[in-house]
């Protein structure tokens, strides 16, 4: 019986020991890890408490989806096209310093004239009209400046992709609010007694103000936005402001060194045709299969639209013929536009057109042939759901183009159509902006390059301060900034 009681305290014993050993090591270990972070360095932040952060954060409301939901979808198979991790834009604010340039460069071009000290006309009362026309469909800086200097005015703020900001330390962008387009389209001519251009001295004036402010100074003009919508704008200042982001239709006549898809933005042309309101009208009710009007002889990439031409002509449902907005030119684009299937996009002089936005408001399937186009907010927005992409090879091919386009069913022209009603809205310029129009899509696709601005602007900054010497004799020097 002794022995039997031995053994039992010698077992309670061991456990009692294991325990204490158990419980000291995690004390320890606990211990331990409380002095590593109490002398480590912190590196934990707040995205609120940082400058332009607003930019960055994710609302709460962007994961709009519960559990419930997400089993749902998984069930259905149909997750993967759900993103779970978008995050609702209307959240994302991008705050815009916008330079007080004198009117000489924005809506005195217009024909506004300035009255007393006044940079900008009381948009409350008047507002400068932008000139008709072709004009229009380069009238992206109109909108956007329209869009800042009403931002101020406006009682609700929900819905808007930006706003102004009068600190441009405040700020997440920088806005140059030059007319680019119409100088080009209005002042690049000579006048009588003229050595220089008009639209050439404002691009001489303009790249001597701008570099001439701290902002540029400060980042070397990395988060300034720059339109110049029209091909041939901006072309005497471009070389010297490519640093900036670029509003561009296309990079058709500019060095990938200066503007391209990573660093730039492009945004949609101001459709010319009236858009197709209420439209019922389906396959059976739109009799022309394939719809082209416009310049057919054209230089450079566009030499393929008098070979498709010739390719086309004969065929009873195409209608492919020369055409202009002279006369009755846009009432018969919107006619034909209208009662059309699929509507050509061929490469011009430059690889878009304004055809392509003419196409979507008159929900006629686009059918793109222009090898180098690049479309506005692809990186958000899928094409392929409305639009019919033909390589240049393929179409030059006989017959490859229009037995193509016949062999597409009604059930998946339906779709295209259904989806172009969807999202026409996307393009649309309208004063004042509405939620998702095209002036809100371009602030949202310029507020998604915030980030690689900043990136570049704090991997530019970390040398830009030279160490200093202690030393006597011995004289600081300038470290090498990043090429970036």
């Amino acid at each position: 019986m002794a022995e039997r009681n031995v053994h039992s305290m010698g077992f309670f014993g061991r456990k009692s020991l294991f325990s204490m050993f158990s419980i000291t090591s995690i004390m320890f270990m606990l211990s331990l890890l409380f002095v590593l972070r109490s002398t480590g360095r912190r590196h934990l932040f707040y995205l609120n408490i940082l400058p332009k952060s607003k930019i960055l954060a994710l609302s709460e409301e962007g994961y709009s989806q519960s559990s419930a939901q997400i089993d749902e979808y998984s069930k259905k198979g149909t997750l993967k096209k759900y993103n779970l991790f978008k995050c609702n834009p209307s959240k994302q604010v991008l705050k815009v310093f916008m330079y007080n340039l004198p009117p000489q460069f924005h809506f005195e071009l217009l024909g506004w004239k300035a009255e007393e000290k006044s940079v900008w006309p009381d948009i409350r009362n008047t507002i400068p009209e932008y000139p008709g026309g072709l004009n229009l469909q380069h009238s992206i800086e109109y909108w956007l400046t329209l869009d800042l200097l009403s931002s101020e005015f406006a009682d609700n703020l929900d819905g808007r992709s930006a706003i102004r900001v009068h600190n441009s330390s405040e700020a997440d962008v920088v806005f140059v609010p030059f007319f680019s387009s119409i100088s080009y389209n209005r002042f690049s001519k000579l006048k009588p007694g003229q050595k220089t251009s008009t639209n050439a001295l404002l691009q001489e004036k303009l790249v001597s103000f701008v570099t001439a402010q701290e902002e540029w100074k400060r980042s070397g003009g990395k988060d300034h936005i720059i339109v110049a919508h029209h091909p041939n704008s901006l072309l005497d200042a471009r070389m010297k402001l490519w640093p900036a982001i670029f509003v561009l239709s296309d990079f058709g006549r500019y060095p990938p060194t200066i503007a391209n898809v990573k660093k730039d933005v492009i945004a949609p042309y101001k459709h010319v045709i009236r858009n197709y309101g209420n439209d019922t009208s389906g396959f059976d009710r739109r009799p022309t299969l394939l719809y082209f009007q416009g310049a057919i002889y054209r230089k450079d990439g566009g030499t393929i639209r008098q070979e498709l031409f010739y390719m086309l002509k004969d065929e009873k449902d195409v209608h492919f013929s020369f055409g202009s907005i002279l006369k009755n030119g846009v009432k018969q684009a919107t006619q034909g536009m209208h009662s059309s299937k699929f509507c050509l996009n061929i490469a011009g002089d430059t690889p878009s057109s304004n055809r392509l936005f003419d196409a979507i408001a008159s929900h006629c399937v686009p059918v793109i042939i222009s090898d180098e186009i690049e479309l506005p907010y692809e990186d958000i927005l899928d094409y392929s759901e409305f639009c019919i992409f033909v390589s240049t090879s393929d179409a030059l091919k006989e017959n490859f183009l229009i037995n193509f386009i016949r062999n597409i069913t009604k059930e998946e022209w339906t779709g295209m159509w259904a989806r172009l009603k969807e999202i026409e809205n996307l393009f649309e310029y309208r004063y004042p902006s509405k939620d998702n129009d095209a002036v809100q899509m371009i602030w949202q696709a310029i507020a998604r390059k915030v980030p690689a601005i900043n990136l570049k602007l704090h991997k530019s900054w970390r040398y830009s301060r030279a160490p200093v010497s202690k030393e006597i004799g011995l004289k600081s020097f300038p470290m090498p900034k990043n090429i970036l």
